[in-house]
């Protein structure tokens, strides 16, 4: 294109030919071809798995937490495969309140169990979901630089979905999956503490609750619930001016635990102050648990425990299959949306609404029997 500036008339104006614009499209991503992951086989998978495959192991872990129906299928026949290979671990729940350190913990709990002994560790650190969004950040591994670059150490991070005590869905499915690849000690970091952490109780062998000096009333009777499960409690941040402060809370969280029943274990829980962020007690804190371990070994406790574990987890499934057959169940949709109407404009009340539901569930139940 010619530019009139370029004139004669325009004496010392000169415009230059300018580059020609390219598109914003790449234009070697035509000849680009995007490099899929091979589709695997369930024996794939297995095999995989048994010889400590992490890239294998991670993308059976999305299976499992997969909610499309073809990825369940295909994720039950493999947590089903290893599940003889799996039991071998000492699975540790690690909860406490926001704040309490339980990530900067666990970083220091395991690179002292990796540099101690031999092994591997698997570390299940479930993130909150947003009540709004659904989604989660999954920052764990920000928050264990050592852990994370360790060549034994398995970090997997997971939404909690909203579900019971912020522990992902398949939480229980993915440690048979870790245990099948040879990691002998898994950690289950959880999100909170309330009374829904019976889901953690209910999947390890020993339930560590963490906690801080300085947050309030140790004694409030909202922990209560909390403290009887525990198998052990640890003040974090025993460092510094606070560590007196520490120390204090410990005698405080002794005296209370003895007005608890003594646990089915037989083994009253202790109660130890440590830093996470400086190493300091660490050793201490992992001399518990092998401790407790080892004697629940011996009466006989441990294996009691993983039995009642099992069948909590059977009733477990068969209300989440109950709940999933309800909702998917043929036009279910409509049909709510129907009540949810007559309930909104009050022609109906919340019970009777849900009497007519079931009652539409159950015609469906009856015509498929008949």
């Amino acid at each position: 294109m010619e530019h009139p500036e370029n004139d004669k008339a325009y004496k010392g104006l000169k415009v230059n030919e300018g580059v020609e614009a390219l598109g914003t499209v790449n234009p070697y991503l035509s000849t680009m071809r995007r490099k899929r992951a091979a589709v695997l086989s369930v024996n794939d998978y297995v095999e995989g798995i048994l010889r400590g495959d992490v890239t294998v192991l991670s993308r059976a872990v999305t299976l499992v937490e997969s909610l499309l129906p073809e990825h369940q299928v295909i994720a039950q026949e493999v947590v089903e495969k290893c599940l003889p290979f799996s039991g071998n671990s000492v699975r540790v729940g690690i909860t406490g309140v926001p704040g309490a350190g339980k990530s900067t913990s666990i970083d220091s709990f395991g690179m002292h169990l990796l540099a101690n002994r031999p092994g591997k560790l698997a570390v299940l650190a479930v993130d909150p979901s947003s009540e709004k969004s659904k989604g989660s950040i999954l920052g764990d591994k920000t928050r264990m630089e050592r852990l994370s670059a360790h060549p034994r150490a398995f970090i997997r991070p997971s939404a909690s979905a909203g579900s019971l005590g912020g522990v992902a869905r398949k939480t229980r499915e993915t440690i048979v999956l870790c245990e099948a690849a040879g990691y002998d000690t898994v950690f289950v970091e959880t999100v909170g503490v309330g009374q829904s952490e019976t889901a953690v109780y209910s999947m390890v062998d020993f339930f560590l609750l963490i906690q801080i000096a300085g947050a309030g009333d140790e004694l409030q009777g909202i922990k209560r619930g909390i403290m009887e499960m525990a198998d052990g409690i640890v003040i974090n941040k025993a460092d510094g001016d606070n560590a007196e402060e520490a120390r204090r809370a410990a005698v405080h969280y002794r005296n209370a635990l003895q007005l608890f029943p003594m646990p089915a274990s037989g083994m009253r829980p202790k109660v130890l102050t440590y830093s996470g962020f400086f190493d300091i007690g660490i050793a201490e804190v992992w001399e518990m648990v092998d401790e407790y371990i080892e004697k629940v070994k011996a009466n006989g406790c441990f294996e009691e425990r993983r039995h009642s574990q099992h069948k909590y987890w059977m009733y477990e499934s068969l209300e989440e299959q109950l709940k999933m057959r309800f909702y998917n169940a043929v036009g279910m949709d409509n049909v709510l949306s129907h009540y949810e109407q007559l309930l909104l404009t009050g022609k109906i009340t919340s019970f009777a609404a849900a009497a007519k539901v079931m009652e539409y569930f159950d015609s469906l139940r009856d015509g498929a029997n008949g």
